[in-house]
């Protein structure tokens, strides 16, 4: 019976051990398919934007970098107030971490202008070699923002104009979409900057 129980805490002591042992990774998300034996996985898509200091934005300028997507739009009346102070928290966590940077896309691309743009950087006091807030040509942002798992579409009967949603989207240095969050929830932030660090440690 002795010689059972320290086997039995051996084993214990063992599995413990292998559990701590295993690294957290972060699911590739989206549809994905097999061509030719290889599987071929949903990507974030190309762009060229340009941001709040003028500065042309494409996926080169995230190359070996994971960054966070949101959509938005600076008048919004409703979400995106909170989704921006989520969005602080996140860059206040990282802000010394090279490899991750934020992506914002406004959706109101007429009233969004680049000094409007400015204007609402320096109002949140975002710091513009971390946080890219962007505009662009109003076909792609709507044409792309599935690809990014955002809805994005203008509704006259929705409060501001618009109908989009409060996510936030982490994107791997492959182009990957790797986890989300509903920034209108601080616990679902909580765990995505979690992610986040987990994503970094892999890359």
């Amino acid at each position: 019976m002795k010689y059972f129980s320290l086997l039995f805490l051996g084993l214990i002591v063992l599995f413990s051990c292998a559990e701590q042992s295993v690294k957290k990774t972060l699911p590739i998300l989206g549809e994905k398919d097999v061509v030719n034996g290889d599987t071929l996985y949903h990507t974030a898509p190309n762009f060229t934007f340009i941001n709040q200091d003028s500065l042309v934005i494409t996926p080169k300028t995230f190359e070996n970098k994971a960054y966070v997507v949101d959509y938005f739009f600076t008048s919004c009346p409703t979400i995106c107030p909170t989704v921006k102070q989520e969005g602080l928290r996140v860059a206040e966590r990282f802000k010394d971490e090279e490899k991750l940077k934020l992506l914002s896309v406004s959706i109101d691309t007429g009233y969004d202008t680049i000094p409007r743009l400015k204007w609402y950087a320096d109002k949140l006091e975002i710091d513009s070699k971390q946080w890219h807030l962007v505009t662009g040509n109003k076909k792609e942002i709507y044409g792309i923002a599935k690809d990014f798992f955002h809805v994005a579409i203008e509704d006259k009967n929705e409060p501001g104009g618009f109908n989009h949603d409060g996510r936030l989207i982490l994107v791997d240095k492959n182009k990957h979409i790797r986890a989300f969050c509903d920034a209108l929830k601080p616990e679902e932030v909580d765990r995505f900057m979690d992610d986040i660090e987990f994503l970094l440690a892999e890359q």
